[in-house]
């Protein structure tokens, strides 16, 4: 039997960092092939040049825009949750009418996903604030619990661009801090469980990615 690492392509493992958690490669290689073939192939054409990194902007970027460029085309489009709760209040030893029933409107409102299709959905945070992906969390869990989603997709910077930001001034090392979306901010909150049981495929973008940068 295959180990998840090998069931992603071996120029994506090493193109990226990658955690697995909850078995979302699996679900997603074996379950969900047609969407994984696409994001492999999203990864794999994702490039990204200095002029990128430099150029002013956060999500809205141009770095989320070229993942957009691959995923739009194949019907990935963002996705908004919302539900109401009804409330059924059961009384006596058979429990079968309800003493009293009550409506909690929008219960669930609000969560949005940037990527889904069927039910794979797929996140890019390059640099928000940290507590973002507080809300990108809750809203896969909340996808997940109500049988919207069977895994997803979370990709963020690396800790390994650290070295280019440093490399590339002050200026965009501070922009690049500590306070904003990277793996480092992302993985604590995984390990506290702030996604529920969704199953996560987590993508760190590497010095890898980047056509015009040569490691020293």
């Amino acid at each position: 039997m295959k180990s998840w690492e090998e069931l992603i392509p071996i120029e994506i493992r090493e193109k990226y960092e990658i955690y697995n958690f909850n078995s979302a490669a699996e679900i997603l290689s074996q379950t969900h092939s047609m969407e994984f073939e696409e994001i492999v192939n999203a990864l794999s054409h994702f490039n990204i040049e200095l002029d990128d990194i430099t150029a002013r902007g956060g999500n809205e970027s141009r770095i989320p825009k070229k993942l957009s460029e691959q995923l739009r085309p194949n019907g990935w489009e963002e996705l908004e949750i919302s539900g109401d709760l009804v409330v059924r209040l059961l009384e006596g030893k058979s429990r079968n009418t309800p003493a009293r029933t009550f409506t909690l409107e929008d219960f669930i409102s609000g969560h949005k996903i940037d990527y889904v299709k069927g039910e794979v959905a797929v996140d890019l945070e390059w640099n928000s604030k940290d507590q973002t992906f507080d809300r990108d969390l809750y809203a896969f869990r909340t996808f997940y619990e109500c049988g919207v989603i069977t895994c997803g997709v979370i990709i963020t910077r690396s800790e390994q661009l650290n070295r280019v930001f440093a490399a590339l001034g002050e200026d965009i090392k501070k922009k690049y801090g500590a306070s904003t979306t990277w793996m480092g901010k992302l993985l604590p909150r995984i390990h506290a469980r702030r996604h529920g049981g969704c199953p996560l495929l987590v993508i760190g973008i590497t010095p890898k990615t980047i056509v015009d940068w040569e490691d020293m």
